[in-house]
Protein backbone atom coordinates (compact mmCIF):
# COMPACT_ATOMS: atom_id res chain seq x y z
CA UNK A 1 0.00 0.00 0.00
CA UNK A 2 1.47 3.31 -1.28
CA UNK A 3 0.85 6.76 0.47
CA UNK A 4 1.51 9.89 -0.94
CA UNK A 5 3.03 13.08 1.41
CA UNK A 6 -0.17 14.52 3.57
CA UNK A 7 -0.37 18.35 4.60
CA UNK A 8 -3.28 18.30 7.28
CA UNK A 9 -1.81 20.89 10.00
CA UNK A 10 -1.61 19.14 13.27
CA UNK A 11 -1.76 20.97 16.63
CA UNK A 12 -4.97 22.14 18.56
CA UNK A 13 -8.60 21.57 17.17
CA UNK A 14 -8.96 25.50 16.49
CA UNK A 15 -6.13 25.51 14.23
CA UNK A 16 -7.64 25.93 10.57
CA UNK A 17 -7.32 22.88 7.93
CA UNK A 18 -5.60 23.84 5.43
CA UNK A 19 -6.66 21.86 2.35
CA UNK A 20 -5.18 18.55 1.44
CA UNK A 21 -2.80 17.81 -1.39
CA UNK A 22 -3.42 15.57 -4.03
CA UNK A 23 -0.75 13.46 -4.93
CA UNK A 24 1.46 12.48 -7.98
CA UNK A 25 -0.71 12.12 -11.41
CA UNK A 26 0.38 9.65 -13.65
CA UNK A 27 -0.62 9.54 -17.21
CA UNK A 28 -0.98 6.67 -19.62
CA UNK A 29 -0.50 8.22 -23.31
CA UNK A 30 -2.63 7.12 -26.04
CA UNK A 31 -0.37 4.92 -28.39
CA UNK A 32 -2.89 5.56 -31.55
CA UNK A 33 -5.42 8.68 -32.71
CA UNK A 34 -5.64 10.16 -29.43
CA UNK A 35 -10.08 9.92 -29.07
CA UNK A 36 -10.79 10.42 -25.56
CA UNK A 37 -9.30 10.72 -22.10
CA UNK A 38 -10.55 9.29 -19.35
CA UNK A 39 -9.82 10.31 -15.77
CA UNK A 40 -9.10 6.60 -13.77
CA UNK A 41 -9.49 6.49 -10.09
CA UNK A 42 -7.87 4.12 -7.78
CA UNK A 43 -9.68 2.92 -4.42
CA UNK A 44 -9.15 3.45 -0.42
CA UNK A 45 -5.24 3.60 0.01
CA UNK A 46 -3.86 3.01 -3.58
CA UNK A 47 -2.30 5.64 -5.74
CA UNK A 48 -2.43 6.82 -9.68
CA UNK A 49 0.64 4.63 -10.10
CA UNK A 50 -0.75 1.18 -9.74
CA UNK A 51 -3.83 2.51 -11.37
CA UNK A 52 -1.65 3.23 -14.87
CA UNK A 53 0.05 -0.09 -14.80
CA UNK A 54 -3.42 -1.67 -15.62
CA UNK A 55 -4.57 0.53 -17.80
CA UNK A 56 -1.38 0.50 -20.16
CA UNK A 57 -2.16 -3.12 -20.67
CA UNK A 58 -5.35 -2.73 -22.18
CA UNK A 59 -6.42 -3.06 -26.17
CA UNK A 60 -7.44 0.83 -26.27
CA UNK A 61 -4.99 3.00 -28.55
CA UNK A 62 -6.99 5.98 -28.70
CA UNK A 63 -7.66 6.08 -25.17
CA UNK A 64 -5.28 8.94 -23.03
CA UNK A 65 -5.85 7.81 -19.21
CA UNK A 66 -4.89 10.27 -16.56
CA UNK A 67 -4.29 8.36 -12.59
CA UNK A 68 -4.48 10.81 -10.31
CA UNK A 69 -3.50 10.45 -6.89
CA UNK A 70 -5.79 11.11 -3.66
CA UNK A 71 -4.62 13.30 -0.70
CA UNK A 72 -3.55 11.87 2.10
CA UNK A 73 -6.26 12.37 5.19
CA UNK A 74 -7.42 10.15 8.54
CA UNK A 75 -10.16 8.26 7.11
CA UNK A 76 -12.95 7.52 9.86
CA UNK A 77 -13.56 3.98 8.36
CA UNK A 78 -9.79 3.26 9.56
CA UNK A 79 -10.53 4.73 13.35
CA UNK A 80 -8.84 8.06 12.05
CA UNK A 81 -5.52 6.26 10.46
CA UNK A 82 -4.43 8.50 7.35
CA UNK A 83 -4.26 6.99 3.99
CA UNK A 84 -5.00 8.16 0.47
CA UNK A 85 -8.66 8.74 -0.04
CA UNK A 86 -10.84 11.37 -2.21
CA UNK A 87 -13.07 11.86 0.59
CA UNK A 88 -13.76 10.89 4.61
CA UNK A 89 -15.85 7.77 4.68
CA UNK A 90 -17.30 5.92 8.11
CA UNK A 91 -18.51 2.96 5.99
CA UNK A 92 -18.77 1.63 2.29
CA UNK A 93 -22.24 2.35 1.66
CA UNK A 94 -24.96 5.36 0.70
CA UNK A 95 -25.86 4.77 4.79
CA UNK A 96 -23.11 6.96 6.49
CA UNK A 97 -22.80 10.60 6.37
CA UNK A 98 -21.65 12.34 3.33
CA UNK A 99 -18.18 14.44 3.06
CA UNK A 100 -19.48 17.10 0.89
CA UNK A 101 -16.45 19.43 1.21
CA UNK A 102 -14.10 15.79 0.13
CA UNK A 103 -16.05 15.02 -2.10
CA UNK A 104 -16.30 18.38 -4.35
CA UNK A 105 -12.82 19.32 -3.76
CA UNK A 106 -12.26 16.22 -5.31
CA UNK A 107 -14.42 16.36 -7.98
CA UNK A 108 -13.41 19.59 -8.93
CA UNK A 109 -9.48 18.46 -9.08
CA UNK A 110 -11.16 15.46 -11.06
CA UNK A 111 -12.65 18.36 -14.13
CA UNK A 112 -9.75 20.42 -13.97
CA UNK A 113 -7.45 17.65 -15.35
CA UNK A 114 -10.15 17.18 -17.96
CA UNK A 115 -10.81 20.88 -19.00
CA UNK A 116 -7.66 21.21 -20.17
CA UNK A 117 -7.78 18.02 -23.22
CA UNK A 118 -8.59 19.15 -26.57
CA UNK A 119 -12.37 19.94 -27.18
CA UNK A 120 -12.18 17.85 -29.83
CA UNK A 121 -11.62 15.00 -27.66
CA UNK A 122 -14.71 13.29 -25.87
CA UNK A 123 -14.01 12.84 -22.06
CA UNK A 124 -15.19 10.83 -18.98
CA UNK A 125 -14.97 9.05 -15.27
CA UNK A 126 -13.76 5.73 -14.39
CA UNK A 127 -12.70 3.97 -10.88
CA UNK A 128 -12.78 1.20 -8.33
CA UNK A 129 -14.25 0.89 -5.10
CA UNK A 130 -13.94 4.60 -3.27
CA UNK A 131 -12.86 5.62 -7.09
CA UNK A 132 -16.29 4.49 -8.38
CA UNK A 133 -18.03 6.01 -5.77
CA UNK A 134 -16.10 9.62 -7.03
CA UNK A 135 -16.55 8.68 -10.54
CA UNK A 136 -20.11 8.11 -9.89
CA UNK A 137 -20.51 11.14 -7.42
CA UNK A 138 -19.19 13.00 -10.89
CA UNK A 139 -21.96 11.99 -12.90
CA UNK A 140 -24.66 13.58 -10.69
CA UNK A 141 -22.33 17.06 -10.82
CA UNK A 142 -22.17 17.24 -14.73
CA UNK A 143 -26.53 16.43 -14.89
CA UNK A 144 -27.04 18.89 -12.33
CA UNK A 145 -24.23 21.58 -13.52
CA UNK A 146 -23.16 21.81 -10.27
CA UNK A 147 -21.34 20.47 -7.40
CA UNK A 148 -22.91 19.41 -4.19
CA UNK A 149 -21.79 23.25 -2.95
CA UNK A 150 -23.80 24.87 -6.04
CA UNK A 151 -20.55 25.75 -8.04
CA UNK A 152 -20.54 25.33 -11.71
CA UNK A 153 -19.53 22.26 -12.98
CA UNK A 154 -16.91 23.21 -15.67
CA UNK A 155 -17.43 19.62 -18.62
CA UNK A 156 -19.79 17.67 -20.05
CA UNK A 157 -18.66 13.85 -19.34
CA UNK A 158 -19.21 11.24 -22.30
CA UNK A 159 -18.63 7.83 -20.17
CA UNK A 160 -18.80 6.92 -16.11
CA UNK A 161 -17.34 3.38 -15.04
CA UNK A 162 -17.77 2.70 -11.75
CA UNK A 163 -16.52 -0.77 -10.49
CA UNK A 164 -17.45 -2.24 -7.36
CA UNK A 165 -18.80 0.87 -6.01
CA UNK A 166 -20.99 2.80 -4.79
CA UNK A 167 -22.98 6.51 -4.52
CA UNK A 168 -22.19 9.21 -2.32
CA UNK A 169 -25.19 11.86 -1.81
CA UNK A 170 -27.70 9.07 -3.03
CA UNK A 171 -30.21 10.01 -0.30
CA UNK A 172 -30.73 13.36 -1.80
CA UNK A 173 -30.11 12.69 -5.46
CA UNK A 174 -33.86 12.28 -6.34
CA UNK A 175 -35.07 15.67 -5.04
CA UNK A 176 -32.35 17.74 -6.69
CA UNK A 177 -33.30 15.86 -9.94
CA UNK A 178 -36.75 16.43 -9.54
CA UNK A 179 -36.50 20.08 -9.06
CA UNK A 180 -34.54 20.34 -12.52
CA UNK A 181 -35.73 19.01 -15.14
CA UNK A 182 -32.89 20.09 -17.48
CA UNK A 183 -30.44 17.77 -15.17
CA UNK A 184 -33.37 14.70 -15.61
CA UNK A 185 -32.28 15.02 -19.56
CA UNK A 186 -28.61 15.88 -19.06
CA UNK A 187 -28.32 12.72 -17.19
CA UNK A 188 -30.29 10.43 -19.72
CA UNK A 189 -27.07 11.09 -22.26
CA UNK A 190 -24.26 10.18 -20.22
CA UNK A 191 -23.66 6.77 -20.35
CA UNK A 192 -22.88 5.13 -16.45
CA UNK A 193 -21.57 1.31 -16.61
CA UNK A 194 -21.32 -0.51 -13.52
CA UNK A 195 -20.26 -3.86 -12.44
CA UNK A 196 -20.25 -5.35 -8.84
CA UNK A 197 -19.26 -9.04 -7.81
CA UNK A 198 -21.73 -10.74 -6.35
CA UNK A 199 -19.08 -11.95 -3.30
CA UNK A 200 -17.91 -8.32 -2.40
CA UNK A 201 -16.91 -8.49 1.25
CA UNK A 202 -15.74 -4.87 1.42
CA UNK A 203 -18.50 -2.87 -0.67
CA UNK A 204 -21.83 -4.89 -0.72
CA UNK A 205 -23.73 -5.98 -3.63
CA UNK A 206 -26.88 -4.36 -2.62
CA UNK A 207 -25.01 -1.03 -2.46
CA UNK A 208 -23.72 -1.14 -5.75
CA UNK A 209 -27.16 -2.61 -7.08
CA UNK A 210 -29.14 0.50 -5.22
CA UNK A 211 -26.54 3.02 -6.23
CA UNK A 212 -27.52 2.09 -10.02
CA UNK A 213 -31.36 1.94 -9.21
CA UNK A 214 -31.18 5.60 -7.47
CA UNK A 215 -28.95 6.77 -10.57
CA UNK A 216 -31.82 5.55 -12.95
CA UNK A 217 -34.38 7.02 -10.92
CA UNK A 218 -32.95 10.04 -11.23
CA UNK A 219 -32.72 10.26 -14.98
CA UNK A 220 -29.82 8.25 -15.85
CA UNK A 221 -31.66 6.19 -18.75
CA UNK A 222 -28.00 4.79 -20.27
CA UNK A 223 -27.11 2.80 -17.52
CA UNK A 224 -25.69 -0.76 -17.52
CA UNK A 225 -25.47 -2.46 -14.41
CA UNK A 226 -23.57 -5.94 -14.76
CA UNK A 227 -23.51 -8.28 -11.73
CA UNK A 228 -20.38 -10.70 -11.69
CA UNK A 229 -21.47 -14.11 -10.23
CA UNK A 230 -19.13 -15.03 -7.36
CA UNK A 231 -16.66 -11.47 -7.98
CA UNK A 232 -15.13 -10.26 -4.88
CA UNK A 233 -13.77 -6.79 -4.05
CA UNK A 234 -11.34 -6.97 -7.09
CA UNK A 235 -11.39 -6.78 -10.75
CA UNK A 236 -10.93 -9.51 -12.79
CA UNK A 237 -9.75 -10.10 -16.80
CA UNK A 238 -12.83 -10.57 -18.16
CA UNK A 239 -14.49 -7.49 -16.45
CA UNK A 240 -12.04 -5.08 -17.72
CA UNK A 241 -12.39 -7.02 -21.42
CA UNK A 242 -16.30 -5.97 -21.08
CA UNK A 243 -14.86 -2.62 -20.05
CA UNK A 244 -13.06 -2.31 -22.70
CA UNK A 245 -15.44 -3.62 -25.19
CA UNK A 246 -18.39 -0.61 -23.46
CA UNK A 247 -15.84 2.74 -23.86
CA UNK A 248 -15.62 1.53 -27.33
CA UNK A 249 -19.00 1.05 -28.68
CA UNK A 250 -19.93 4.17 -26.20
CA UNK A 251 -17.30 6.52 -27.67
CA UNK A 252 -16.78 5.50 -30.97
CA UNK A 253 -13.35 4.33 -30.81
CA UNK A 254 -11.08 3.49 -34.01
CA UNK A 255 -8.72 1.60 -33.36
CA UNK A 256 -10.08 -1.01 -30.37
CA UNK A 257 -8.55 -4.88 -31.21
Amino acid sequence: MSYSHSNISSGSRSSARRPLEFGRTHVVRPKGKHQATIVWLHGLGDNGSSSSQLLETLPLPNIKWICPTAPTRPVSLLGGFPCTAWFDVGEFSEEGPDDWEGLDASAAHIANLLSAEPSDVKVGIGGFSMGAAMALYSATCCALGKYGNGAPYPIYLRAIVGLSGWLPGSRSLRNKFEASHEATRRAASIPVLQFHGTADEVVPHKYGEKSAQSLTSAGFRTLLFKSQEGLGHYTVPKEMNEVCSWLNSRLGLEGYR
